[in-house]
Protein backbone atom coordinates (compact mmCIF):
# COMPACT_ATOMS: atom_id res chain seq x y z
CA UNK A 1 0.00 0.00 0.00
CA UNK A 2 1.27 3.41 -0.67
CA UNK A 3 1.26 6.18 2.10
CA UNK A 4 -1.74 8.00 0.63
CA UNK A 5 -3.48 4.67 1.29
CA UNK A 6 -2.52 4.41 4.57
CA UNK A 7 -3.38 7.52 5.17
CA UNK A 8 -7.12 7.03 3.89
CA UNK A 9 -7.29 3.70 5.81
CA UNK A 10 -6.61 5.54 9.03
CA UNK A 11 -8.87 8.40 8.36
CA UNK A 12 -11.74 5.73 7.60
CA UNK A 13 -12.94 5.93 11.18
CA UNK A 14 -15.01 7.42 13.53
CA UNK A 15 -12.56 5.77 16.44
CA UNK A 16 -9.24 7.28 17.16
CA UNK A 17 -6.58 5.85 14.93
CA UNK A 18 -2.99 5.95 14.00
CA UNK A 19 -0.46 4.48 11.86
CA UNK A 20 3.18 3.28 12.61
CA UNK A 21 5.95 3.16 10.17
CA UNK A 22 8.92 0.17 10.65
CA UNK A 23 10.93 2.66 12.67
CA UNK A 24 8.18 3.28 14.76
CA UNK A 25 7.39 6.53 13.55
CA UNK A 26 3.71 7.71 13.39
CA UNK A 27 2.73 8.12 10.03
CA UNK A 28 -0.80 9.21 9.73
CA UNK A 29 -3.43 10.33 12.31
CA UNK A 30 -6.36 10.80 12.22
CA UNK A 31 -8.75 13.32 13.79
CA UNK A 32 -10.47 11.18 16.70
CA UNK A 33 -6.70 10.65 17.55
CA UNK A 34 -6.49 14.66 17.33
CA UNK A 35 -9.22 14.87 19.57
CA UNK A 36 -7.93 12.28 22.05
CA UNK A 37 -4.69 12.55 22.73
CA UNK A 38 -4.98 16.76 22.11
CA UNK A 39 -2.63 16.26 19.90
CA UNK A 40 -2.63 17.70 15.72
CA UNK A 41 -1.62 15.63 12.76
CA UNK A 42 1.06 17.88 12.52
CA UNK A 43 2.70 17.30 15.57
CA UNK A 44 2.37 13.86 15.78
CA UNK A 45 3.43 12.60 12.35
CA UNK A 46 6.85 11.43 12.18
CA UNK A 47 7.34 11.68 16.25
CA UNK A 48 8.05 7.86 17.79
CA UNK A 49 4.85 6.32 18.58
CA UNK A 50 6.31 5.39 21.87
CA UNK A 51 7.00 8.82 23.08
CA UNK A 52 3.54 10.12 22.49
CA UNK A 53 1.53 7.25 23.22
CA UNK A 54 3.28 6.57 26.83
CA UNK A 55 1.37 3.38 27.49
CA UNK A 56 0.94 1.14 30.66
CA UNK A 57 -0.43 -2.06 31.31
CA UNK A 58 -1.56 -3.58 34.87
CA UNK A 59 2.19 -4.77 34.83
CA UNK A 60 3.78 -1.90 34.41
CA UNK A 61 5.09 0.60 31.18
CA UNK A 62 4.27 -0.91 27.80
CA UNK A 63 5.96 1.63 25.19
CA UNK A 64 9.01 1.83 24.70
CA UNK A 65 11.97 1.50 22.31
CA UNK A 66 11.70 -2.20 21.96
CA UNK A 67 8.05 -2.42 21.01
CA UNK A 68 6.54 -6.31 20.91
CA UNK A 69 3.49 -4.84 18.66
CA UNK A 70 6.46 -3.33 16.30
CA UNK A 71 8.61 -6.46 16.06
CA UNK A 72 5.41 -8.76 15.68
CA UNK A 73 4.33 -6.61 12.85
CA UNK A 74 7.26 -6.93 11.34
CA UNK A 75 7.61 -10.46 11.32
CA UNK A 76 4.00 -10.61 10.57
CA UNK A 77 2.93 -12.31 13.47
CA UNK A 78 -0.71 -10.74 14.10
CA UNK A 79 -1.30 -9.17 17.29
CA UNK A 80 -4.42 -9.25 19.52
CA UNK A 81 -5.91 -6.85 20.70
CA UNK A 82 -4.71 -5.17 24.39
CA UNK A 83 -6.18 -3.15 27.44
CA UNK A 84 -3.61 0.07 27.80
CA UNK A 85 -3.83 2.59 30.11
CA UNK A 86 -2.78 5.89 27.96
CA UNK A 87 -2.64 10.08 28.57
CA UNK A 88 -5.28 11.38 26.98
CA UNK A 89 -6.91 15.20 26.89
CA UNK A 90 -9.30 14.08 29.59
CA UNK A 91 -6.61 12.41 31.64
CA UNK A 92 -4.99 8.93 32.04
CA UNK A 93 -8.11 6.76 30.69
CA UNK A 94 -7.70 2.66 29.75
CA UNK A 95 -8.26 2.20 26.51
CA UNK A 96 -8.44 -1.33 24.07
CA UNK A 97 -6.33 -1.36 21.26
CA UNK A 98 -6.50 -3.41 17.96
CA UNK A 99 -3.71 -3.57 15.72
CA UNK A 100 -3.81 -4.25 11.96
CA UNK A 101 -0.99 -4.83 9.66
CA UNK A 102 -0.17 -3.00 6.03
CA UNK A 103 2.80 -3.55 3.81
CA UNK A 104 3.97 -0.53 2.12
CA UNK A 105 5.75 -0.14 -1.52
CA UNK A 106 7.66 -2.54 -0.43
CA UNK A 107 8.89 -5.47 1.53
CA UNK A 108 10.76 -4.04 3.87
CA UNK A 109 8.09 -0.91 4.32
CA UNK A 110 5.17 -2.40 7.32
CA UNK A 111 2.77 -0.12 8.70
CA UNK A 112 0.63 -1.31 12.35
CA UNK A 113 -2.77 0.64 11.95
CA UNK A 114 -3.92 1.40 15.53
CA UNK A 115 -7.34 1.52 16.34
CA UNK A 116 -8.00 2.58 19.77
CA UNK A 117 -11.42 2.26 21.89
CA UNK A 118 -11.94 4.27 25.37
CA UNK A 119 -13.05 1.43 28.24
CA UNK A 120 -11.66 3.31 30.85
CA UNK A 121 -15.29 2.61 32.92
CA UNK A 122 -15.46 -1.18 32.16
CA UNK A 123 -12.24 -1.36 32.53
CA UNK A 124 -11.78 -0.02 35.96
CA UNK A 125 -14.67 -1.84 37.25
CA UNK A 126 -13.35 -5.24 36.16
CA UNK A 127 -10.41 -4.17 38.18
CA UNK A 128 -12.47 -3.13 41.55
CA UNK A 129 -14.29 -6.15 40.82
CA UNK A 130 -10.48 -8.05 40.73
CA UNK A 131 -9.62 -6.42 43.81
CA UNK A 132 -13.29 -7.26 45.61
CA UNK A 133 -11.83 -10.83 44.82
CA UNK A 134 -8.61 -11.26 46.42
CA UNK A 135 -9.78 -8.85 49.68
CA UNK A 136 -13.22 -11.25 49.95
CA UNK A 137 -12.20 -14.63 48.85
CA UNK A 138 -10.27 -15.51 51.24
CA UNK A 139 -8.00 -17.23 48.54
CA UNK A 140 -4.07 -16.18 48.79
CA UNK A 141 -3.45 -13.16 46.33
CA UNK A 142 -1.08 -15.82 44.07
CA UNK A 143 -4.03 -18.17 43.50
CA UNK A 144 -6.64 -15.60 42.98
CA UNK A 145 -4.15 -13.84 40.35
CA UNK A 146 -3.98 -17.22 38.53
CA UNK A 147 -7.55 -17.89 38.18
CA UNK A 148 -7.94 -14.03 37.18
CA UNK A 149 -5.14 -14.75 34.05
CA UNK A 150 -5.86 -17.96 33.10
CA UNK A 151 -9.26 -17.26 30.41
CA UNK A 152 -6.55 -14.19 28.86
CA UNK A 153 -3.51 -16.41 28.30
CA UNK A 154 -4.33 -20.35 29.56
CA UNK A 155 -0.38 -19.68 30.84
CA UNK A 156 -0.26 -22.96 32.75
CA UNK A 157 -1.18 -25.31 29.35
CA UNK A 158 1.65 -23.03 27.89
CA UNK A 159 4.06 -25.21 26.31
CA UNK A 160 7.67 -23.02 26.78
CA UNK A 161 11.09 -25.11 26.09
CA UNK A 162 13.74 -25.25 28.08
CA UNK A 163 15.16 -22.62 26.80
CA UNK A 164 12.75 -20.43 26.63
CA UNK A 165 12.38 -20.84 30.26
CA UNK A 166 16.20 -20.13 30.86
CA UNK A 167 15.52 -16.81 28.70
CA UNK A 168 12.52 -16.20 30.79
CA UNK A 169 14.29 -17.35 34.35
CA UNK A 170 17.28 -14.62 33.80
CA UNK A 171 14.76 -11.93 32.58
CA UNK A 172 12.97 -12.39 35.71
CA UNK A 173 15.66 -11.39 37.80
CA UNK A 174 15.96 -7.79 36.19
CA UNK A 175 18.84 -8.37 33.93
CA UNK A 176 19.45 -7.35 30.22
CA UNK A 177 19.25 -9.11 26.74
CA UNK A 178 23.49 -8.95 26.96
CA UNK A 179 23.58 -10.59 30.08
CA UNK A 180 21.00 -12.78 29.15
CA UNK A 181 23.14 -13.85 25.80
CA UNK A 182 26.38 -13.82 27.94
CA UNK A 183 25.21 -16.15 30.49
CA UNK A 184 23.45 -18.59 27.90
CA UNK A 185 26.67 -18.41 25.29
CA UNK A 186 23.77 -17.18 22.58
CA UNK A 187 23.63 -14.06 20.76
CA UNK A 188 21.28 -11.11 21.48
CA UNK A 189 19.40 -11.74 18.20
CA UNK A 190 19.18 -15.03 19.27
CA UNK A 191 17.62 -13.79 22.67
CA UNK A 192 14.83 -11.33 21.16
CA UNK A 193 13.91 -14.27 19.12
CA UNK A 194 13.29 -16.43 22.19
CA UNK A 195 11.31 -13.22 23.41
CA UNK A 196 9.53 -12.78 21.04
CA UNK A 197 8.16 -16.60 20.78
CA UNK A 198 7.53 -16.29 24.59
CA UNK A 199 5.25 -13.40 23.76
CA UNK A 200 3.35 -15.04 21.62
CA UNK A 201 2.95 -18.08 24.04
CA UNK A 202 1.46 -16.12 26.58
CA UNK A 203 0.02 -13.87 24.65
CA UNK A 204 1.91 -11.51 26.38
CA UNK A 205 2.69 -7.95 24.79
CA UNK A 206 5.71 -6.99 27.44
CA UNK A 207 8.61 -8.88 28.92
CA UNK A 208 7.02 -7.98 32.24
CA UNK A 209 3.17 -9.33 31.55
CA UNK A 210 5.21 -12.58 30.51
CA UNK A 211 6.93 -12.81 33.49
CA UNK A 212 3.91 -12.22 35.42
CA UNK A 213 2.23 -14.84 33.74
CA UNK A 214 4.42 -17.21 33.81
CA UNK A 215 5.12 -16.95 37.40
CA UNK A 216 1.17 -16.87 38.23
CA UNK A 217 1.10 -20.06 36.44
CA UNK A 218 3.97 -22.03 38.18
CA UNK A 219 6.13 -22.00 34.76
CA UNK A 220 9.07 -20.52 36.29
Amino acid sequence: MRSQEITELVMSTLDPSFAVNSLGCIAAWNSAAEAMFALSARDAIGRQCNEIVQGTDECGPVCSAECAVRQSVQERHPVGNFDLQVQTANGIQWCNVSVLIADGNNAATRYSIHIVRQIDFCKRLELLVREFVVTGTGLPAERVAALLLSPHASARDTDLSARERAVLKLLAKGVTTTVVAKQLCISRTTVNNHVQHILRKLAAHTRLEAIHRAEHAGLI
